[in-house]
């Protein structure tokens, strides 16, 4: 299929373009570059810095490119920030999907796999989260993505031509395999990516936010799914995305990790000690999080081939050792 990779040059979008590319696909980049890398696209792949308010400019590149499905990974996804600047995540990313939508109606381009996150859960009763659990997202983020399923849904029941799949990503970690790209966020928020630079002295220490949750070792249990097999399900949502249809899918192990945990993990995979230091919980932390994800295994059969953390912080180190600073250590 052409597949139009929106966001294809940030985190996720960078590692999908990869994986489409080994399965034959031929990917078509579009990203603003507010917070993507122009070397994050492999040389080759059609590249467009473009804004998801320039309908004009997406149906133009969905009809040249004869796009097939769109998959969005183009959202602002920082918690916090989407506290301090709602309207910024409102616009970017319920706005900015709504104009992608218009311009693939357009275009008359049928697929969409949409990144979706467990934020729209908000602060769940019961674990492990399955797609039932009610969505009351607590955040401008959760509320920003939630909008749009809502969306997304309306458009599906008034377009039969329309298919659409939601992923509901969990906490997603690691880098290529192979280390042709990885992770680079400016700011850095991510636990495992702040845990290695500070190893390397990019950063003083990291601050753990509580230790005296309801969990084993006072510390929260999230759950860490490799970028690698979060990619790999988008690949199956788009073989199984059907007209007429909207499913959702939670994307996660199926188990949790702790902070503490985590850090050991990164000790043990670096051989280093790890500076860390204790501060005080965040509001709104859940002590714990993790996906059932058995709805996708049953219906697509999709299998993460990253169960434990270990491996998952071995393909991040192998990144940021040899990209200490990014991006910015790659040629051009």
């Amino acid at each position: 299929m052409n597949v139009l990779v929106a966001g294809g040059a940030g985190y996720i979008g960078s590692h999908a373009v990869r994986i489409l590319l080994r399965a034959g696909h031929q990917p078509v980049v579009v990203d603003n570059l507010f917070r993507g890398h122009a070397k994050a696209v492999p040389p080759g792949v059609p590249f467009y810095r473009l804004d998801l308010f320039d309908r004009c400019g997406l149906a133009d590149i969905l009809r040249k490119h004869r796009i097939d499905c769109v998959m969005h990974f183009a959202a602002l996804a920082y918690v916090g920030e989407s506290v301090e600047e709602p309207l910024r995540y409102y616009a970017n990313n319920t706005a900015g999907t709504i104009h992608l939508l218009e311009a693939m109606a357009e275009a008359g381009t049928p697929r969409l796999v949409f990144s979706s996150t467990c934020a729209t859960y908000g602060q769940p009763e019961q674990v492990p989260i399955t797609e039932d659990t009610p969505q009351q997202p607590i955040n401008p983020y959760g509320r920003s993505k939630l909008f749009v399923e809502q969306i997304l849904r309306d458009c599906v029941q008034a377009d039969p031509n329309l298919g659409v799949v939601s992923l509901r990503y969990f906490n997603v970690a690691g880098c290529a395999e192979d280390g042709s790209c990885g992770e680079d966020h400016d700011p850095e928020t991510h636990l495992i990516p702040r845990l290695l630079l500070a190893v390397l002295g990019r950063i003083d220490v990291v601050e753990i936010f509580g230790t005296d949750y309801p969990t084993p070792d006072g510390t929260c249990i999230r759950d860490y799914i490799h970028v690698d097999d979060l990619c790999e399900a988008h690949l199956m949502a788009m073989e199984a995305c059907q007209p007429g249809q909207f499913r959702a899918y939670n994307l996660g192990i199926g188990r949790g990790y702790s902070v503490l945990e985590v850090v050991e993990a990164v000790r043990r995979v670096t051989g280093k000690e790890v500076p860390v230091k204790v501060g005080p919980r965040r509001p709104g932390d859940p002590a714990v999080l993790f996906a059932d994800a058995t709805k996708i295994q049953r219906e697509l059969g999709w299998q993460p081939k990253y169960r434990e953390i270990e491996p998952i912080v071995e393909t991040a180190w192998r990144w940021f050792q040899n990209h200490p600073f990014g991006y910015r250590d790659c040629s051009e």
